[in-house]
Parts: C-alpha cells; sequence; structure tokens
C-alpha cells in the first residue's frame, strides 16, 4: 500500500511503499482511511523538525488528523462495525505513570509517550491503517464529509473543557458549569483551524465570541466567525490595548496564534478573574522582553489563571464528534467551510508546499 513518509530531521516527504497491516489481536480495528488533516505539526516535520521514527526505522509515516471507514474488527470488538465511521486518537501511553495508566496519555508525566505520525509511531497518511479499540471513536454517517475535523477539534475541547473545570472551583457562585461561558466575553486569538474550532464550541455554549487574526474582514475566516455570531477583530487596525475600550474586558482568552509576544501582550484585555488558555506554540528561540513584575501584578491582585493545553483525551473525542453533529443542527454547513483544500494523496506536495491565504484546514484524500 501508499503512504506518506518523512525521514525524521531531513526536508522532503515522500510517498513510500509499505505491507497492509492486518487485524491481529481481538481488540484490533482495520480501517480503510478517507482522508487525514494537515496542520502545523506535519509541515514542521516535512520541513525536517520536530519527528522521530518508530524503532529499528529510518522513515516515519506522517499523519495524525484521521478519519476512515471501519474495514474489519477483532473478535473481542464491540464500539464499531464494518462499516461504520471512526477516528483514532493521537497519543500512546507511556505504560508507567498513574495518568497513562488511567487512559489519559494526554497527560503523561513522563514525556515518554509515543504519538501516531509525530513521535515513535507511524500515522495515518496511509491506505489502511490498524489500531486498537480503546484508541477508536465512533463518527456518526452525517460527519462523513468533515470526520477528519474530529481530531483538531478534540484538542480545543479540552483547552475549553479544562477551562471550564478550573472556573468552576474557582467561581462557586456561578450556579452551574454552563453559566461558566454563558453570556461571558471570550476572545480567540488566531482564526486557524484550531481557533475557529473553539469559536464554534464557545458560541454553542452561549459565549460572546470575538476573533483575533490579521485577514481581510471578508476573508473566509472572518466570515465563518460571522456566520457564527462572533465579532471579528483586525489586529492590524486595532492595537490589543484598544481591545478592551471597544468591546470590555475578557472573562476568557483562547489562544491559538503560538507567537510569543502576542500571547503576553494578549494578558491586559483579561478581566477580574479571568482565564487565558494557551494552545499555540511558539516556534524559533529568539528572546523577548516582558513587563515581568507587572504580569506577575496582574496576575495575582486579579485572581487571573494562565493555562497550557496540548492533545485530547478519548473523551475529548467524543466531545468533538457531539459538538461537530450539534455545529451542524445550529450553523448548516458553517462547520464544512473549515475544510477549505481536498487534495488527492498522490498529489500531496501540494499541500505542504503551496499555502494560499484562503486556507483554514487542508485534507489529504486517500478513499
Amino acid at each position: 500500500m501508499k503512504a506518506i513518509a518523512v525521514n525524521p530531521g531531513k526536508p522532503g516527504a515522500f510517498l513510500t511503499d509499505r505491507d497492509e497491516p492486518r487485524v491481529q489481536s481481538p481488540d484490533d480495528i482495520r480501517v480503510q482511511v478517507l482522508g487525514v488533516g494537515i496542520c502545523g505539526t506535519d509541515r514542521e516535520e516535512a520541513a525536517g523538525g520536530r519527528s522521530k521514527s518508530p524503532p529499528g526505522s529510518q522513515e516515519l509515516v506522517i499523519g495524525h488528523e484521521m478519519f476512515g471507514m471501519v474495514q474489519e474488527t477483532g473478535t473481542a470488538v464491540t464500539q464499531v462495525r464494518t462499516g461504520d465511521y471512526v477516528a483514532f486518537t493521537v497519543r500512546r501511553g507511556c505504560g508507567h505513570c498513574g495518568a497513562c495508566a488511567m487512559g489519559r496519555p494526554d497527560m503523561c508525566t513522563t514525556g515518554d509517550y509515543t504519538e501516531r505520525g509525530i513521535w515513535g509511531r507511524d500515522g495515518y497518511q496511509a491506505e489502511v491503517v490498524v489500531d486498537k479499540e480503546q484508541y477508536c471513536v465512533r463518527v456518526p454517517e452525517e460527519l462523513k464529509d468533515i470526520g477528519m475535523l474530529v481530531e483538531p477539534t478534540s484538542v480545543a475541547e479540552k483547552a475549553i473543557d479544562e477551562s471550564v473545570l478550573v472556573q468552576k472551583s474557582r467561581l462557586p457562585y456561578v450556579p452551574d458549569t454552563a453559566g461558566i461561558l454563558t453570556g461571558r466575553n471570550i476572545l480567540v486569538a488566531g482564526l486557524g483551524p484550531i481557533g475557529l474550532l473553539a469559536a464554534f464550541i464557545l458560541r454553542l455554549r452561549g459565549a460572546q465570541v470575538y476573533g483575533l487574526d490579521v485577514v481581510d474582514q471578508g476573508s473566509p475566516r472572518a466570515a465563518l466567525l460571522d456566520r457564527i455570531g462572533g465579532t471579528y477583530i483586525d489586529g492590524r487596525k486595532v492595537r490589543v490595548n484598544d481591545i478592551t475600550t471597544v468591546h470590555g474586558r475578557m472573562d476568557m482568552i483562547f489562544e491559538a496564534t503560538g507567537v510569543a509576544s502576542l500571547e503576553f501582550n494578549l494578558l491586559d484585555t483579561l478581566g477580574q478573574n479571568g482565564l487565558y488558555v494557551l494552545t499555540g506554540i511558539p516556534g524559533g528561540d529568539r528572546p523577548i522582553q516582558v513587563q515581568g513584575a507587572q504580569i506577575i501584578r496582574q496576575l495575582v491582585l486579579n485572581n487571573q489563571v494562565m493555562i497550557g493545553s496540548v492533545n485530547a483525551s478519548t473523551a475529548h473525542y467524543r466531545m468533538a464528534v457531539d459538538d461537530l453533529s450539534r455545529a451542524r443542527k445550529a450553523y448548516g454547513t458553517a462547520i464544512d467551510k473549515v475544510i477549505t483544500r481536498r487534495i488527492p494523496y498522490d498529489n500531496f506536495n501540494d499541500a505542504f508546499m503551496r499555502q494560499t491565504d484562503d486556507e483554514i484546514k487542508t485534507i489529504i484524500r486517500w478513499g
């Protein structure tokens, strides 16, 4: 079968031939891959950045935002059957920490985990894959056109879920968990796939969402935010210091830019008891200057919290499936617009070499 691979540490991705994987254990699930999303991690790997091949191999099959159809199941599999649509999770536990033992490798405490398509384990950019039932999440047929969004949506789900849990413990006067977000001012910084998917989730929970980016008002990203009732802020025209003047203080910031200087500057928009969740990972190692004492005073005197969040658990994948279905019901085909390009696997280099200004999410088509 065909697969897309890299030699970790070297620039360039390429098609490679692999033996088709087979069901060998009672809990195995064999899946025909229909599509795999491309994200910044994939492009970094293809450029020679952070990645690690499996033991004994010089190649790494990339791809982690997978979606496919079940072809065959082991004798012990009960959650899915042949013909079902599914997504597999990304991270696999270290095998010797408490978090991984309870099925939460996304919170691994040792760092000895592996990740399919990224770190030490082949990924999903292939015609056929096999994995275990415990890493499988069923996706309803009505989402078959956008099932590749389950993984990136799960990343946003985890960040928001953690934020709600933290705020609920800190704000006991809020009558219920839903009230943590309902009617709250929330700034989503960076309207790439993760940011836009977070905006969908937050709007479904009743938040007033403001989206910050550096694209034109009529661009697909800004237009999509407007379509679900959000408010776009052009960062080229509105300074960070002016956001609070125009829109008021933010109860929460969902950061998805990966721009370190902006991540610190946005703190000025956060209100009393506010929470700031970061999902963007800055690149490079150039130092930046920040007003350290001022930032710490603000965090302490205003009871503010900053949280970093990465990866997601199987539960967050299921939340992603539920919210993608809810988004379809609430906003029609708006959620479909997050996917802007679908490229056949044999033309995969186009996904890595060419990014258009209007691109949000690119999918590699297999099935």
